[in-house]
């Protein structure tokens, strides 16, 4: 955990960071407003993150840019406090941001009218609201990667294809008790019904440092698999919970939120055999990863720990900006520059079959669709490292759009 921390306590020299690559200060850099949670409630995840954001900005500007244009990272702390967000914002979009990525929910939520009204891009991946995968409704907001809606299908459906099916299972849903912990609930509920399966679910108080009631109650249940719903120091808090309380490793599934320092925690070989939703591939197999090591990390231009390179969270946030490159590399090709927010836009609209070079699931943002299919893949813990048991896939869409067009109509109406 402290490497998470030491990699973000960087985030208090702003200015120092507030640049991408060695040409990133030239006066017709495209800026990405990285306006993120260094000191809060993200710190379990926000380090890695946007160090893979700056390391990989590093790299498109080492390899010349889009076509020569670089790209500057406008890197500043809201400490996941709404009113510090909007002042980034305000200061960041004077400074000429195009795009911004503030990875907290309470802050992408706040300025999702400021962000539409002035027509400027917001990507929301593994955050903020799942119903803004309907770009009629959100135009400028892009999810791109699997809703937590579209995460719970994905589990759901390794279970139905991998270990027997659902019907006439019993599966617990154990989450922290807020508005995150309690969202995969109503798909989960529709696929219960649906595939005939029994669910219940098992709220814990935040932060989740004490679970231990809750996972007495859900022994009783005594459930045929179980879905882990948090993040941070509660995972794996409920990871060592289900296991002592006698639920099998193999048949533990979490959301997104589940990585290499959460293993190290519980121990390394204990949790051999739980399961994950995946969003990108981990390690640095993949050409982007190796070429970030080799023109960035040898170089020695990386934005922090070199040992971060190729984690899970490091690696989301690598493809969260090979999306939003691409996309800047689309409208440019398309519109010209100067890039602004209503082309940037229009180049997320245009990303078809996009997987990063094999880092994430292929995604195809429409104007409807900006969560780009909602694809993931399960990945296993084999004791030293992630493993995928599934190929990349979406599953139970149909039942992930009636919440998309709920949420959707809601905020229509002004709730």
């Amino acid at each position: 955990m402290n490497r998470y921390k030491n990699g973000l306590m960087a985030a208090s020299l702003a200015a120092a960071m507030a640049t991408a690559g060695s040409a990133a200060a030239q006066e017709d850099a495209i800026k990405f407003g990285l306006l993120q949670d260094f000191t809060a409630v993200y710190t379990f995840v926000s380090g890695e993150y946007n160090q893979g954001q700056r390391d990989y900005l590093t790299l498109v500007n080492e390899e010349g840019g889009l076509d020569g244009t670089m790209i500057e990272a406008i890197v500043r702390d809201h400490g996941n406090e709404p009113q510090r967000g909007i002042e980034a914002y305000n200061r960041a979009k004077e400074e000429g941001a195009v795009l911004f990525d503030f990875f907290s929910t309470p802050v992408s939520r706040a300025l999702v009218d400021s962000v539409l009204e002035d027509e400027v891009v917001l990507i929301t991946a593994l955050h903020g609201r799942g119903d803004a995968s309907d770009g009629e409704t959100f135009p400028y907001v892009f999810p791109m990667m699997a809703t937590y809606w579209s995460q719970a299908t994905v589990l759901a459906n390794h279970i139905e294809e991998n270990e027997g099916g659902l019907e006439g299972k019993k599966i617990a849903l154990v989450h922290i008790d807020s508005p995150f912990g309690r969202e995969p609930l109503p798909v989960l509920e529709a696929l219960a019904e649906e595939e005939d399966f029994e669910l219940r679910n098992f709220p814990y108080p935040s932060p989740g440092n004490e679970q231990s009631a809750t996972w007495t109650e859900v022994r009783h249940f005594r459930p045929d698999h179980v879905f882990i719903w948090g993040a941070g120091g509660g995972q794996p808090v409920s990871v060592r919970e289900a296991i002592r309380n006698g639920i099998s490793p193999e048949d533990i599934y979490s959301v997104v939120w589940l990585a290499e320092t959460d293993a190290e925690n519980v121990g390394a070989d204990t949790m051999a055999g739980v399961k994950r939703f995946e969003a990108t591939a981990s390690g640095t197999d993949t050409p982007i990863l190796q070429r970030i090591q080799e023109k960035v990390i040898d170089a020695d231009l990386g934005a922090g720990d070199a040992a971060n390179v190729g984690t899970s969270y490091y690696n989301v946030g690598v493809a969260s900006m090979a999306v939003a490159v691409e996309a800047a590399r689309l409208a440019l090709e398309s519109e010209g520059a100067p890039l602004t927010g209503p082309k940037l836009k229009a180049g997320f609209e245009m990303i078809s079959d996009f997987d990063a070079e094999g880092l994430m699931p292929p995604i195809t943002i429409t104007a409807s669709d900006h969560q780009g299919g909602g694809a993931g893949r399960v990945s296993q813990w084999n004791g030293e490292r992630w493993e995928p048991v599934s190929d990349w896939t979406a599953a139970y869409q149909d039942v992930v759009q009636v919440e998309i067009e709920e949420g959707a109509e809601a905020f229509r109406q002004g709730n």
